[in-house]
């Protein structure tokens, strides 16, 4: 074989590996898709189906609440929830710990609102007081039967004490964090959230 046949047939193996490499490749992604995935990096747990909400479904526990209602528009909501009677050492701290979250925002607080549910309607307000003092922009919220039945069916009816949600400007519950939930955490979520969000 002449050195001119061998860099002929050389050239035509290269040829022919460039067209069929690129085919292996696809074929071997597509039988392991698993490898085209990111790994996930959320910190808390999508709520699968998303829970809808209107801004209706929901109203002010208090007068301070009542009169900022429109606060819940957009903007993303950092959310408790106080599903008894009773807001134990749990669930002061989780209220405690949304706060600091959302100071941990910097610049990006002004696209957040903290809020509270209060899902038992015979809490009183003045045993809402004891919860939230100085807390002063704080909304306390009674959402309607409507969205505590789909809280209840998310949690099996056990909504645990403490557990922390995020909301998006639209009204979807989109996040869910266990009561034990690090703050740095859910900012690291709510974070990228608010940059790939077009909205609040």
């Amino acid at each position: 074989m002449t050195p001119q046949q061998r860099k002929n047939r050389q050239l035509i193996i290269g040829i022919f590996a460039m067209s069929i490499i690129p085919f292996g490749i696809a074929w071997f992604l597509a039988k392991n898709p698993e490898l085209l995935t990111p790994a996930v990096t959320n910190h808390g747990h999508l709520i699968t189906p998303i829970i809808t909400t209107e801004r209706t479904d929901f109203q002010g526990f208090d007068t301070f609440s009542q009169d900022n209602l429109k606060e819940l528009d957009a903007h993303w909501l950092i959310v408790n929830v106080i599903p008894k009677t009773d807001c134990a050492e749990t669930c002061l701290d989780a209220i405690y710990k949304s706060r600091q979250l959302r100071l941990m925002l910097n610049k990006e607080l002004v696209r957040t609102r903290r809020a509270v549910l209060v899902l038992d309607s015979s809490v009183s307000q003045e045993i809402g007081t004891n919860w939230w003092k100085e807390d002063s922009d704080l909304l306390r919220l009674k959402p309607n039967a409507a969205v505590i039945e789909k809280l209840n069916l998310l949690y099996n009816g056990q909504i645990p004490e403490g557990v922390l949600l995020l909301v998006d400007p639209l009204g979807n519950f989109m996040m869910q964090y266990a009561p034990n939930f690090n703050p740095y955490d859910a900012k690291s979520d709510l974070m990228h959230l608010l940059k790939i969000s077009q909205i609040g």
